[in-house]
């Protein structure tokens, strides 16, 4: 927590205190001043703090603006802002919310994940962090696709620690959240409107172009959701292998179709058949986030992207796989396993060549997998 927070506690903030000083919630939503939920391990439940009245709230979020420097008022109802300890912050106003003013504090995590942790928390298999961790070795460009809250922001920080330290690697987001722990990062925020202080808009797209006249080895847009979806394809296909971003998908499939559509969101004049073939030669792999109704978050998918077919549609094979097995009867769990799906990537030269230790043997899926492998690849079909 930062410290101009700290400073609020025993005034505005008072009535969630203990929310955030709480390291296992991870979000905080206010729901107007007397209705407040939390996530917990994924799980979004009630609490009882209230605040006492809506003008107390109201100027909490005030407060909370100010402290960003950014206004919040009748003219500017909205606030979506990063507090200084990296935490994100969105407010609604009453008026545009029914309920009363609405606040979202996602919490910043301290603690620097690695694959490993995943593994452990059975999100990753042995073996699937092993091969990601070739991955981004040899610059294999991937893509991480999950929805709101999945661990997409998770993944892509230990995705882009596990570069090589003679690389340079520069970061884009619209608002700075990555924490990539590696040798030599630079990072690069875009710049909303502000005429009161003379601030210009500085967008994505224009960061996507200083940036590849920084000298960059790779590239990581944070959170692709607009046209500059088209810059960094074009990145990963001049020359930058082991370019990065997240996209909001519920699928590897979809994450391709997202990727196409927001291409076509800008002004470009690229034929969509041509911004499809594009995105299937651009990307080489899709990293699925997921989260699950027992709100664990798990790498549902490790997929590979071969491009598209004769009827234009993408060619993508599932190279690791969260398989669900039962659920547990008293902490109502999942319980599943991440396996190989029998496919070898068509980069596995790039791992003998290098002399990593990624055999053939890795990708064959244990025998009780199989049926249900088999089963899922004919719905595909």
């Amino acid at each position: 927590m930062s410290d101009f927070l700290r400073d609020l506690l025993d005034s505005q903030l008072f009535p969630i205190k203990d929310l955030l000083d709480d390291e296992d919630v991870s979000e905080i939503m206010i729901n107007g001043c007397a209705e407040i939920f939390v996530e917990k391990g994924g799980l979004i439940t009630p609490v009882p703090n209230k605040f006492v009245d809506e003008d107390t709230l109201r100027a909490a979020m005030i407060a909370i603006a100010r402290s960003v420097k950014r206004n919040l008022d009748a003219d500017n109802p909205r606030l979506d802002a990063r507090l200084q300890d990296g935490s994100r912050v969105a407010v609604v106003l009453d008026g545009l919310a029914k309920n009363g003013t609405i606040c979202a504090i996602r919490k910043f995590k301290k603690e620097k994940l690695k694959l490993t942790d995943l593994v452990k928390f059975g999100s990753l298999s042995a073996d699937a962090a092993r091969f990601l961790d070739r991955c981004m070795y040899l610059g294999i460009n991937t893509l991480v696709s999950g929805g709101t809250g999945s661990g997409k922001t998770t993944m892509l920080n230990i995705l882009g620690s596990k570069m090589p330290d003679t690389q340079r690697l520069l970061v884009i987001e619209d608002s700075a959240e990555l924490q990539i722990t590696a040798n030599h990062v630079v990072q690069l925020e875009a710049q909303k409107a502000d005429p009161s202080e003379g601030k210009v808009e500085v967008t994505i797209r224009e960061l996507m172009e200083s940036a590849l006249r920084l000298r960059p080895d790779r590239i990581i847009v944070g959170e692709v959701r607009g046209p500059e979806a088209l810059d960094l394809l074009n990145a990963m296909g001049t020359g930058h292998d082991g370019s990065m971003g997240t996209v909001h998908s519920n699928a590897p499939q979809e994450a391709c179709t997202r990727m196409e559509t927001l291409c076509l969101m800008g002004e470009t004049r690229i034929p969509a058949d041509a911004i499809r073939r594009m995105v299937g030669a651009s990307i080489d792999l899709i990293v699925q986030c997921s989260r699950y109704q027992d709100g664990g978050r798990r790498t549902s998918h490790i997929s590979e992207v071969l491009g598209v077919d004769e009827h234009g549609r993408y060619i993508v094979r599932d190279i690791f796989r969260w398989i669900q097995t039962g659920r547990d009867p008293e902490t109502k769990q999942l319980i599943g396993e991440m396996v190989p799906c029998g496919y070898v990537p068509s980069f596995h030269d790039k791992f003998v060549s290098n002399r990593l230790d990624i055999k053939k043997a890795m990708f064959r899926p244990p025998e009780w997998a199989v049926p249900q492998l088999i089963q899922e690849k004919k719905k595909a079909a």
